[in-house]
């Protein structure tokens, strides 16, 4: 199959990336712990897409209970993030469909197979040129865990990798550790966007994933309708659903 995307002109003896490349963006949504709730921002992510009339591509790394193919499996794949030929699927979507904006849900302990792949696959070099779009949204929780494991993001990437910083209220609605530790400041000096997703009341989250519920099924009352949510409910969804809508309009997708 031709992916022209991909393909470099050759010039004389030098390889280069053609700047005539147009592709869509690929946003991978990590955080690298457990818990902090990355696939609920994908969940988001992608219910904005899709309301915007976006058209993007799934994919989803976690390979026992995938939220992503669990919640919105008419737009995702799985990928096994150990194996390059997996990974390198991902890139080319981007390059066959440069119409559709990539979505890549990381599961926790994902981070360093991906971070190899991308080092020996010379993936921020292609950022870097111009041929590639890609962005890392990394979520974090109120505890010092997350705080470190951006610091270690930092350091490795510094400003080679565009990032979207998550203050995800739902695990935690004070971030002090954060707003002290100094990486706030660093982050923003490196081009890093910050938004925050509000906390949602946990009874309504709770009926949502119970029901396998998309969050657009879970607004919108249906006939047949088992979700088991309230009037008011479904209204404290859409004030959630439009308040994270704003944050994400403000980063640019």
């Amino acid at each position: 199959m031709f992916y022209p995307p991909l393909f470099p002109l050759i010039q004389g003896r030098h390889v280069t990336f053609s700047p005539r490349f147009n592709m869509g963006t690929i946003h991978l949504i990590g955080g690298e712990k457990g818990g902090v709730g990355k696939s609920l921002v994908s969940r988001v992510v992608a219910q904005y897409f899709i309301d915007k009339g976006l058209p993007f591509l799934g994919f989803d790394t976690d390979r026992s209970h995938g939220s992503l193919l669990r919640f919105y499996s008419d737009y995702a794949s799985p990928v096994v993030v150990d194996k390059y030929e997996s990974l390198d699927a991902i890139v080319e979507a981007t390059a066959e469909q440069p119409d559709k904006r990539i979505l890549v849900d990381l599961a926790a302990q994902t981070h360093q197979p991906l971070v190899k792949w991308m080092e020996e696959s010379g993936v921020l070099d292609m950022v870097g040129e111009g041929s590639l779009s890609l962005r890392y949204w990394h979520v974090m929780d109120s505890g010092k865990d997350s705080v470190d494991l951006l610091k270690h993001l930092l350091d490795r990437f510094g400003s080679r990798l565009p990032y979207v910083i998550v203050l995800n209220q739902i695990r935690g609605e004070t971030f002090d550790i954060f707003e002290s530790s100094g990486e706030k400041e660093r982050a923003l000096g490196l081009g890093a966007q910050i938004i925050t997703l509000k906390h949602l009341h946990d009874p309504v989250m709770n009926k949502i994933d119970a029901a396998s519920s998309s969050f657009w099924a879970a607004k919108n009352r249906t006939d047949g309708d088992t979700g088991g949510l309230g009037i008011l409910e479904r209204q404290r969804v859409k004030v959630w659903l439009n308040h994270a809508y704003e944050q994400i309009n403000g980063v640019g997708v």
